[in-house]
Protein backbone atom coordinates (compact mmCIF):
# COMPACT_ATOMS: atom_id res chain seq x y z
CA UNK A 1 0.00 0.00 0.00
CA UNK A 2 1.30 3.45 -0.89
CA UNK A 3 2.42 5.37 2.18
CA UNK A 4 0.11 8.21 3.16
CA UNK A 5 1.36 11.43 4.72
CA UNK A 6 -0.20 11.34 8.20
CA UNK A 7 -0.46 15.12 8.55
CA UNK A 8 -2.22 15.39 5.19
CA UNK A 9 -4.59 12.55 6.10
CA UNK A 10 -5.46 14.16 9.44
CA UNK A 11 -5.93 17.54 7.74
CA UNK A 12 -8.42 16.02 5.29
CA UNK A 13 -10.26 14.20 8.09
CA UNK A 14 -10.54 17.17 10.44
CA UNK A 15 -11.16 19.49 7.51
CA UNK A 16 -14.23 17.41 6.71
CA UNK A 17 -15.51 17.66 10.29
CA UNK A 18 -14.91 21.42 10.25
CA UNK A 19 -16.80 21.69 6.94
CA UNK A 20 -19.81 19.93 8.47
CA UNK A 21 -19.71 22.34 11.42
CA UNK A 22 -19.74 25.26 8.97
CA UNK A 23 -22.64 23.77 7.00
CA UNK A 24 -24.58 23.36 10.22
CA UNK A 25 -23.84 26.96 11.19
CA UNK A 26 -25.20 28.02 7.78
CA UNK A 27 -28.66 26.91 8.91
CA UNK A 28 -28.96 30.36 10.47
CA UNK A 29 -29.67 31.68 6.96
CA UNK A 30 -32.66 29.35 6.54
CA UNK A 31 -34.34 29.29 9.95
CA UNK A 32 -36.42 32.34 10.77
CA UNK A 33 -37.26 31.39 14.32
CA UNK A 34 -36.06 29.03 17.01
CA UNK A 35 -35.54 25.31 16.52
CA UNK A 36 -38.15 23.41 18.49
CA UNK A 37 -37.10 22.05 21.87
CA UNK A 38 -37.79 18.52 20.64
CA UNK A 39 -35.49 18.98 17.64
CA UNK A 40 -32.76 20.43 19.86
CA UNK A 41 -32.99 17.37 22.11
CA UNK A 42 -32.71 15.07 19.09
CA UNK A 43 -29.60 16.92 17.86
CA UNK A 44 -27.94 16.78 21.27
CA UNK A 45 -28.86 13.14 21.79
CA UNK A 46 -27.57 12.22 18.34
CA UNK A 47 -24.23 13.88 19.07
CA UNK A 48 -24.03 12.03 22.39
CA UNK A 49 -24.77 8.66 20.77
CA UNK A 50 -22.13 9.16 18.08
CA UNK A 51 -19.50 10.15 20.63
CA UNK A 52 -20.25 7.18 22.92
CA UNK A 53 -19.99 4.66 20.07
CA UNK A 54 -16.87 6.35 18.66
CA UNK A 55 -15.23 6.26 22.09
CA UNK A 56 -15.81 2.51 22.39
CA UNK A 57 -15.22 1.16 18.89
CA UNK A 58 -12.82 3.72 17.47
CA UNK A 59 -10.74 4.54 20.55
CA UNK A 60 -10.96 2.25 23.59
CA UNK A 61 -10.99 -1.11 21.79
CA UNK A 62 -8.08 -0.10 19.47
CA UNK A 63 -6.20 1.19 22.55
CA UNK A 64 -6.55 -2.19 24.29
CA UNK A 65 -5.63 -4.12 21.13
CA UNK A 66 -2.54 -1.96 20.55
CA UNK A 67 -1.38 -2.34 24.16
CA UNK A 68 -1.72 -6.12 23.86
CA UNK A 69 0.32 -6.05 20.63
CA UNK A 70 3.01 -4.20 22.57
CA UNK A 71 3.15 -7.10 25.03
CA UNK A 72 1.16 -5.39 27.78
CA UNK A 73 -2.07 -6.33 29.52
CA UNK A 74 -4.11 -3.70 27.72
CA UNK A 75 -6.64 -2.60 30.30
CA UNK A 76 -4.28 -0.52 32.54
CA UNK A 77 -3.32 1.74 29.61
CA UNK A 78 -6.93 2.06 28.48
CA UNK A 79 -8.24 2.75 31.98
CA UNK A 80 -5.43 5.16 32.85
CA UNK A 81 -5.70 7.12 29.63
CA UNK A 82 -9.48 7.26 29.94
CA UNK A 83 -9.28 8.73 33.45
CA UNK A 84 -6.65 11.27 32.41
CA UNK A 85 -8.82 12.41 29.49
CA UNK A 86 -11.84 12.88 31.74
CA UNK A 87 -9.78 14.77 34.35
CA UNK A 88 -8.32 17.01 31.63
CA UNK A 89 -11.78 17.99 30.35
CA UNK A 90 -12.96 18.48 33.94
CA UNK A 91 -10.18 21.01 34.50
CA UNK A 92 -10.85 22.77 31.19
CA UNK A 93 -14.57 22.84 32.00
CA UNK A 94 -13.84 24.43 35.39
CA UNK A 95 -11.37 27.00 34.04
CA UNK A 96 -12.70 28.05 30.62
CA UNK A 97 -15.53 30.62 30.81
CA UNK A 98 -18.39 29.28 28.69
CA UNK A 99 -22.15 29.51 28.41
CA UNK A 100 -24.43 26.76 27.16
CA UNK A 101 -27.35 27.69 24.89
CA UNK A 102 -30.44 28.35 26.98
CA UNK A 103 -28.47 28.74 30.22
CA UNK A 104 -28.63 31.97 32.20
CA UNK A 105 -25.38 31.69 34.14
CA UNK A 106 -21.97 30.92 32.59
CA UNK A 107 -19.65 28.19 33.84
CA UNK A 108 -15.92 28.24 34.44
CA UNK A 109 -13.84 31.06 35.88
CA UNK A 110 -15.44 34.46 36.30
CA UNK A 111 -14.76 36.75 33.35
CA UNK A 112 -16.06 39.83 31.61
CA UNK A 113 -16.37 38.12 28.23
CA UNK A 114 -19.50 38.72 26.17
CA UNK A 115 -22.28 36.13 26.26
CA UNK A 116 -21.77 35.47 22.56
CA UNK A 117 -18.08 34.69 23.11
CA UNK A 118 -18.87 32.27 25.92
CA UNK A 119 -21.53 30.57 23.78
CA UNK A 120 -18.84 29.89 21.16
CA UNK A 121 -16.46 28.61 23.84
CA UNK A 122 -19.09 26.09 25.00
CA UNK A 123 -19.16 24.31 21.62
CA UNK A 124 -15.41 24.75 21.15
CA UNK A 125 -14.95 22.77 24.37
CA UNK A 126 -16.75 19.82 22.72
CA UNK A 127 -14.59 19.97 19.63
CA UNK A 128 -11.21 19.57 21.36
CA UNK A 129 -11.51 15.81 22.07
CA UNK A 130 -13.27 15.21 18.74
CA UNK A 131 -10.43 16.76 16.74
CA UNK A 132 -7.84 14.95 18.86
CA UNK A 133 -9.57 11.61 18.28
CA UNK A 134 -9.72 12.06 14.50
CA UNK A 135 -6.08 13.19 14.35
CA UNK A 136 -4.93 10.19 16.39
CA UNK A 137 -6.97 7.80 14.23
CA UNK A 138 -5.52 9.10 10.96
CA UNK A 139 -2.02 9.29 12.41
CA UNK A 140 -2.25 5.68 13.54
CA UNK A 141 -3.61 4.56 10.15
CA UNK A 142 -1.06 6.47 8.09
CA UNK A 143 1.90 5.32 10.16
CA UNK A 144 0.71 1.73 10.24
CA UNK A 145 -0.22 1.63 6.58
CA UNK A 146 -3.14 -0.75 7.09
CA UNK A 147 -6.12 -0.22 4.81
CA UNK A 148 -8.56 -1.47 7.46
CA UNK A 149 -7.20 1.03 9.97
CA UNK A 150 -7.53 3.82 7.41
CA UNK A 151 -11.16 2.97 6.68
CA UNK A 152 -11.82 2.95 10.44
CA UNK A 153 -10.32 6.46 10.66
CA UNK A 154 -12.52 7.57 7.76
CA UNK A 155 -15.56 6.10 9.52
CA UNK A 156 -14.67 8.05 12.67
CA UNK A 157 -14.29 11.31 10.73
CA UNK A 158 -17.60 10.67 8.98
CA UNK A 159 -19.42 10.01 12.25
CA UNK A 160 -17.92 13.04 13.99
CA UNK A 161 -18.72 15.16 10.95
CA UNK A 162 -22.36 14.07 10.93
CA UNK A 163 -22.84 15.07 14.56
CA UNK A 164 -20.97 18.33 13.96
CA UNK A 165 -23.70 19.46 11.58
CA UNK A 166 -26.34 19.93 14.29
CA UNK A 167 -23.64 21.28 16.63
CA UNK A 168 -22.92 24.06 14.14
CA UNK A 169 -26.61 24.94 14.06
CA UNK A 170 -26.79 24.71 17.85
CA UNK A 171 -24.32 27.59 18.17
CA UNK A 172 -25.26 29.86 15.25
CA UNK A 173 -29.01 29.92 15.97
CA UNK A 174 -28.67 30.92 19.65
CA UNK A 175 -26.17 33.59 18.61
CA UNK A 176 -28.79 34.96 16.24
CA UNK A 177 -31.29 34.99 19.12
CA UNK A 178 -28.72 36.94 21.17
CA UNK A 179 -29.02 39.75 18.60
CA UNK A 180 -26.11 39.09 16.24
CA UNK A 181 -26.60 39.40 12.52
CA UNK A 182 -27.02 36.22 10.47
CA UNK A 183 -23.57 36.68 8.93
CA UNK A 184 -21.82 37.10 12.29
CA UNK A 185 -23.77 34.20 13.77
CA UNK A 186 -22.62 31.99 10.90
CA UNK A 187 -18.99 33.08 11.19
CA UNK A 188 -18.85 32.50 14.95
CA UNK A 189 -20.63 29.17 14.60
CA UNK A 190 -18.18 28.03 11.94
CA UNK A 191 -15.16 29.27 13.90
CA UNK A 192 -16.20 27.12 16.86
CA UNK A 193 -15.03 24.17 14.77
CA UNK A 194 -11.59 25.58 13.94
CA UNK A 195 -10.18 23.91 17.05
CA UNK A 196 -10.79 20.48 15.51
CA UNK A 197 -8.09 20.75 12.80
CA UNK A 198 -5.73 22.23 15.42
CA UNK A 199 -6.41 19.40 17.89
CA UNK A 200 -6.19 16.94 15.01
CA UNK A 201 -2.73 18.23 14.10
CA UNK A 202 -1.60 17.74 17.70
CA UNK A 203 -3.02 14.23 17.64
CA UNK A 204 -1.30 13.17 14.42
CA UNK A 205 2.04 14.60 15.54
CA UNK A 206 1.79 12.72 18.83
CA UNK A 207 0.89 9.53 16.98
CA UNK A 208 4.01 9.83 14.84
CA UNK A 209 6.46 10.80 17.57
CA UNK A 210 5.54 8.64 20.57
CA UNK A 211 3.87 5.56 19.13
CA UNK A 212 4.46 3.55 22.30
CA UNK A 213 2.04 5.87 24.13
CA UNK A 214 -0.72 5.53 21.53
CA UNK A 215 -2.90 3.29 23.76
CA UNK A 216 -2.81 6.01 26.41
CA UNK A 217 -3.60 8.77 23.90
CA UNK A 218 -6.49 6.91 22.25
CA UNK A 219 -8.04 6.23 25.65
CA UNK A 220 -7.35 9.84 26.68
CA UNK A 221 -9.44 11.09 23.74
CA UNK A 222 -12.19 8.63 24.68
CA UNK A 223 -12.26 9.81 28.28
CA UNK A 224 -12.49 13.44 27.20
CA UNK A 225 -15.36 12.66 24.82
CA UNK A 226 -17.31 10.66 27.40
CA UNK A 227 -16.88 13.51 29.90
CA UNK A 228 -18.56 15.88 27.43
CA UNK A 229 -21.35 13.37 26.81
CA UNK A 230 -22.14 12.73 30.48
CA UNK A 231 -21.57 16.26 31.77
CA UNK A 232 -23.36 18.22 29.06
CA UNK A 233 -24.94 16.48 26.08
CA UNK A 234 -27.13 13.86 27.72
CA UNK A 235 -28.41 16.17 30.50
CA UNK A 236 -29.28 18.84 27.93
CA UNK A 237 -30.90 16.23 25.65
CA UNK A 238 -33.19 15.15 28.51
CA UNK A 239 -34.37 18.56 29.71
CA UNK A 240 -38.11 18.91 30.13
CA UNK A 241 -40.89 16.51 31.03
CA UNK A 242 -40.96 14.64 27.71
CA UNK A 243 -37.38 13.71 26.82
CA UNK A 244 -38.06 10.70 24.61
CA UNK A 245 -36.80 12.61 21.57
CA UNK A 246 -33.40 13.08 23.22
CA UNK A 247 -33.21 9.40 24.11
CA UNK A 248 -34.14 8.46 20.56
CA UNK A 249 -31.37 10.74 19.28
CA UNK A 250 -28.81 8.96 21.49
CA UNK A 251 -29.88 5.53 20.23
CA UNK A 252 -29.86 6.60 16.56
CA UNK A 253 -26.46 8.25 16.86
CA UNK A 254 -24.97 5.26 18.68
CA UNK A 255 -26.27 2.71 16.17
CA UNK A 256 -25.18 4.80 13.17
CA UNK A 257 -21.64 5.27 14.48
CA UNK A 258 -21.40 1.60 15.44
CA UNK A 259 -22.45 0.54 11.94
CA UNK A 260 -20.00 2.94 10.32
CA UNK A 261 -17.10 1.71 12.43
CA UNK A 262 -17.86 -2.02 12.19
CA UNK A 263 -18.76 -1.95 8.50
CA UNK A 264 -15.79 0.18 7.40
CA UNK A 265 -13.27 -0.70 10.13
Amino acid sequence: MQEINPVFAAFIGTGFTFLLTSLGAAMVFFFRGEISKSMQRIFLGFAAGVMIAASVWSLIIPAIDMAVEQGKRGWPQAAGGFLLGAIFLLLVDRLLPHLHPGAKEPEGMHSHLKRTTMLVFAVTLHNIPEGLAVGLAFGLAANGGASGTMTAAIALALGIGLQNFPEGAAISLPLRQEGLSRSKSFVYGALSGVVEPLAGLIGVLLAGSIGSLMPWMLAFAAGAMIYVVVEELIPEANLGEHSHSGTAGVIIGFVLMMILDVALG
